[in-house]
């Protein structure tokens, strides 16, 4: 009998299950949008371009393996050994090494050089002209004319060539990469800094040899990697493996908020759905039902809905992923060549999840009208529950001591830990008061509600009283505005809070009064024509990079992510820089030493005077002593080691800036003499960004990213929800209307419940949201200030009013302008 009359309950209360129709829809969508950047983040990549023509590629490791855990790409290229190469030079293949030397034109555009030998790798053929053969001479790629004599420097060192040929390939090149151009051999290997190393060899087999299964025997116990395929692209271009990593980390977490708030979600709207439907479950308690055919009947009903919403979303998902992987390109995190990969997996998954939540949801939104008593269930389809259980209660005010507890830690420990647990505070005070939502307005109701109630205003008394007895209801109203207002409030004002700071730190640690840079990166041979310029005291040479904690244990152990990381000369550094030394001493910071911030002493475990396991950028493992630690990590990272160590381990072994003190009053002579040296230039203190900048900029923006579909999918939930909530009150409205209130009055009345149920929002999110960002303030500052924008937090604010009063006035319009005895006689 339930069976039969599923479809008649789905028709009887379309509008409550629309309501879940469209809440699922949604989260089916987010779902499998980012299941397809997840995806991705294990099977996308770029295709080669250089390497399309190679049978396979070798080359050493570019991450570092982490068992159980996704592998953690390194900062700088690995190189390939001599020795792998001669083991490949016996193989019945051609055998092309390759090295790649960045150089930049008069203009100031970075180009890629190669020998003209790994030309044929593409491969690339000359469209007119004659390979290079002497050091003087290139051929161009990018439409240079034939006997054209152009620039270009590397390290800032510049040299004059001429263009003997231009070569074209059969693959297109990405636009966004920096175009190539060849050099002679000799002349490539000139300008390579790492000897006897390359930093991969491509082979050519003939025809029906096998060159990846050859170099796979040869290279058995090598620790080299042969690929094949798209693969070649991610040893081409080393940002590809790092987009995988980062998709997977940043889709992972993303996904583990979408989830938690999409559950939230059509948590929320399947026990408004089935609050509306009091009634009708006394009437079938009253008449015999039993408490597994009310279970029944809700889940089949919920199974249905959620499972034609969750097929439909799933669909629309792909186009959310393509949407998706655009911005995340735009913002740095992936290559705009990146292809995501596209299967039904993510599909399916999403649709799982969905109708398993719905399902789990509905089962316990079911287990109150299953159970009670068929006299009190009838009591309750006309007043609604009596008081909340103890046990919700109790959860809430649990959610709540942790959130708050969290909230405190800054207080206790330094840094990114601190920050990550205040962060996460919010979603924990978020579910404390979805679950104490309606205690917390029966009390802001009885303190704003007597004014309300005094007042000659017939408007004003029925709102106040309509607000204090159905406390349930305005909080199922209350809370998904607050919840906008306090995610997308945390969301934000966390990114700005760290920028702010990082940027402080930054221009109050750096004292010297120029900084010099160049856009390929500086020789170190220029370092002495730099402090020799008239007027220098001193000029300290500045390599950026990332490094790698060792993971901790050697069976499942996991990675940290990458720190960023500085070399410095120690002997400059007095005269130029200002860490903030806490403890030890940062002149003794030579040889196989390293310096941390006070938040990476804590990540890495770090005393001074002990030594730590670090892997550098290109993979190499050091342990070096701890000579100090400082304060300002965030502004140049929470590693300093001596430059050398830094510089002969980075991919093209470059200074990428020098900082530069000038004696008293010369600034202004010394930048002019400065600017004498081709392709550099002398920047002041405001020009030059963070250590970190970029990546906390793309975070930044990512962060951004996420919250707007998140806050788009709570402004649909928000909508969805108070429109529901709103349409349950037609029989109120119809009875107000039959007792003597005129429409206008009813109207007036929801016009203050609309004002109240906002203000209450805005209060209550902008107070979950205040303690968060108070202890991630403290957690990088020291202050409990955090940094925000009026004018972000008030389009937060403005665009969640708006929803919520024209959510409300929409559907009670709608409702007034039935026939009264309809709305009655329909309920």
């Amino acid at each position: 009998m339930m069976k039969a009359h599923t479809f008649a309950h789905l028709k009887a209360h379309r509008s409550g299950f629309v309501a879940v129709f469209v809440s699922v829809f949604c989260a089916a969508l987010l779902t499998c949008g980012l299941g397809v950047l997840l995806e991705s983040g294990v099977r996308g990549g770029v295709s080669p371009h250089l390497y399309a023509g190679a049978d396979a590629v070798v080359s050493a490791p570019q991450a570092l393996e982490v068992k159980e855990d996704a592998d953690q790409p390194f900062a700088e290229r690995v190189l390939l050994d001599g020795d792998t190469v001669r083991k490949l030079d016996a193989l019945d293949v051609t055998v092309i090494p390759d090295i790649s030397v960045p150089v930049s034109t008069a203009e100031g555009v970075v180009l890629d050089a190669h020998p003209w030998n790994t030309a044929q790798l593409a491969p690339y053929s000359l469209t007119e002209g004659r390979a290079p053969q002497s050091r003087d001479e290139v051929v161009s790629t990018t439409g240079a004319a034939l006997g054209e004599r152009i620039t270009l420097a590397h390290g800032a060192i510049a040299d004059e060539y001429t263009v003997v040929g231009t070569a074209d390939s059969a693959s297109v090149p990405s636009p966004d990469r920096p175009a190539l151009v060849f050099l002679d051999d000799a002349e490539a290997e000139r300008l390579w800094p790492h000897q006897n190393a390359v930093t991969a060899v491509g082979l050519i087999a003939p025809e029906g040899v096998d060159a990846a299964a050859l170099a796979r025997d040869a290279l058995a116990g090598t620790g080299a990697e042969v690929s094949t395929g798209t693969a070649r692209g991610g040893i081409e271009f080393l940002d590809a493996g790092a987009a995988r990593t980062q998709l997977i980390v940043l889709c992972a977490s993303f996904a583990g908020l979408a989830l938690m708030v999409s559950m939230f979600v059509v948590s929320s709207t399947l026990s408004l759905s089935i609050n509306a439907r009091r009634r009708e479950f006394a009437l079938l308690r009253a008449i015999g039902a039993t408490t597994r055919q009310v279970h029944v009947m809700i889940g089949r009903e919920v199974l249905l809905v959620a499972a034609a919403a969750a097929a439909l979303g799933a669909v629309p998902g792909f186009l959310l992923a393509r949407f998706l992987g655009a911005q995340f390109a735009d913002a740095g995190v992936m290559p705009t060549d990146f292809a995501l990969a596209y299967s039904p997996l993510p599909a399916i998954a999403a649709f799982l999840i969905c109708v398993l939540t719905a399902r789990a949801a509905a089962a316990i939104a079911a287990r109150r009208p299953a159970k009670l008593d068929p006299v009190e269930a009838l009591r309750e389809s006309e007043s609604g529950p009596a008081k909340l259980s103890r046990g919700r209660i109790a959860t809430g005010l649990i959610f709540g001591a942790a959130g708050l507890s969290a909230c405190v830690l800054p207080a206790f420990l330094p840094g990114s830990v601190a920050a990550a647990g205040a962060g996460s505070s919010a979603l924990l005070l978020i579910f404390s008061v979805a679950l104490l939502g309606p205690l917390l307005v029966r009390g802001i109701i009885k303190v704003i509600g007597g004014p309300l109630r005094r007042s000659g205003s017939a408007s004003k008394v029925l709102a106040a009283a309509n607000a204090e007895s159905n406390s349930r209801r305005l909080s199922s109203a209350v809370v998904p505005l607050a919840l906008a207002i306090a995610l997308g409030s945390v969301q934000f004002f966390s990114q700005s809070t760290v920028a702010a700071e990082a940027t402080n730190q930054s221009i109050k640690g750096v004292t010297a009064d120029l900084i010099v840079g160049a856009p390929a990166g500086i020789a170190p041979s220029l370092l002495d024509s730099i402090a020799s310029v008239p007027g220098v005291s001193a000029a300290n040479p500045v390599v950026r990079s990332q490094v790698l904690p060792v993971p901790s244990g050697e069976e499942g152990g996991s990675a940290e992510s990458a720190i960023a990381a500085q070399g410095i000369d120690a002997a400059g550094a007095d005269a130029t820089l200002d860490l903030a030394v806490t403890e030890g001493d940062l002149s003794a910071l030579t040889g196989d030493t390293v310096a941390v911030s006070e938040d990476g002493a804590f990540t890495l475990g770090a005393k001074v005077g002990q030594r730590v396991d670090l892997y550098l950028g290109d993979g190499t493992l050091v342990h070096p002593m701890v000579v100090a630690k400082y304060g300002r990590g965030l502004g140049f990272g929470d590693v300093t080691m001596p430059i050398q160590t830094l510089r002969q381990h980075s991919t093209d072994a470059l200074i990428d800036t020098v900082l530069v003190a000038a004696e008293p009053g010369r600034s202004a002579e010394v930048q002019q003499s400065l600017r004498s040296f081709p392709s550099i230039a002398a920047m002041n203190q405001d020009q030059f960004g963070a250590a970190g900048e970029d990546q906390r900029r793309m975070q930044s923006w990512v962060s951004i990213l996420a919250v707007l579909v998140l806050l788009g999918y709570l402004a649909v939930a928000v909508v969805n929800t108070l429109v529901a909530a709103t349409a349950e009150r037609s029989r109120e409205f119809a009875l107000l209307q039959l007792v003597g209130s005129r429409t206008r009055q009813v109207r007036a009345m929801m016009r203050i419940e609309s004002l109240m149920v906002v203000g209450i929002a805005v209060v209550v999110g902008s107070l979950i949201a205040l303690p968060p960002l108070m202890g991630i303030a403290v957690a990088v500052s020291g202050q409990p200030i955090p940094a925000i924008s009026p004018a972000i937090y008030g389009s937060i604010v403005a665009v969640t009013a708006v929803l919520g009063f024209v959510s409300i006035a929409i559907p009670t319009r709608a409702a007034l302008r039935k026939n009264p005895m309809d709305g009655v006689r329909n309920h």
